[in-house]
């Protein structure tokens, strides 16, 4: 019986260890960075652990991977409090975050990835404890996709006007899922135009890129990039 290529390599993830397919992810950085010109340490790997049971964040964290992005904010709190003898760690919330979520969320974030509107930006200035500060990146629907949430491109610069206002909060740079598409080219484009967003409003962070195009995302700039089905496999 034949297999598909796709099967093959689901087939050969499955015979991994997580330290081994962390292994590869980061040869994979080296590599793309040192075909852009780029400092080994350029870019932070985020394992991104949505709906992976808190024994395969620990077999990675063991492997020496330190950052871990999570969607869902109950999901979030539920992992750090189970992982909290992992002093170290680092959470990054990747997804979308509501109102009403805001203060779990920041009793264990080190960074908010989405922060996408205005009055988002103002919960969590009011919310965050005073003598503390959170770093933040906006989010940009850089493909102004419907089902997506992401400030669109023409509201990009009140959102950030709205985060420099708030004092507890770090204003580090821009996030963006872009549409999916094969052809990495079309995706490129994309990762360039939030490039040069980032580099008008002098910010340097980049958070884009995942398993199917962070090689595309070094080459375009990203300082951080979320990889999770090749980290952890199939969920």
């Amino acid at each position: 019986m034949a297999f598909s290529t796709d099967e093959i390599i689901v087939a050969a993830m499955a015979q991994q260890t997580i330290a081994g397919r962390l292994d590869n992810v980061r040869e994979r950085i080296a590599v793309s960075l040192k075909q852009t010109g780029r400092h080994p340490d350029d870019v932070v790997l985020i394992a991104v652990s949505k709906k992976q049971p808190v024994e395969s964040i620990r077999e990675a964290y063991e492997a020496g991977q330190r950052d871990f992005g999570e969607n869902y904010v109950q999901e979030l709190v539920g992992k750090a409090h189970a992982l909290a003898d992992l002093k170290d760690i680092r959470w990054h919330f990747i997804g979308h975050l509501q109102a009403n979520k805001v203060k779990q969320a920041l009793d264990v974030a080190s960074m908010v990835h989405t922060v996408d509107r205005v009055s988002l930006a103002r919960e969590l200035g009011k919310r965050m404890p005073l003598g503390r500060t959170l770093d933040v990146l906006v989010e940009v629907n850089v493909g102004a996709e419907e089902s997506k949430t992401g400030a669109l491109v023409e509201d990009v610069a009140r959102v950030v006007d709205a985060v420099r206002w708030e004092t507890r909060l770090r204003l580090q740079g821009f996030m963006t899922v872009p549409p999916f598409d094969m052809d990495l080219d079309v995706v490129a484009r994309y990762f360039a135009g939030l490039r040069g967003m980032a580099e008008r409003f002098g910010l340097r962070e980049l958070s884009m890129g995942m398993s199917h195009d962070f090689d595309v995302a070094i080459a375009h700039g990203a300082t951080m990039v979320r990889v999770g089905t090749l980290i952890f496999g199939e969920r």
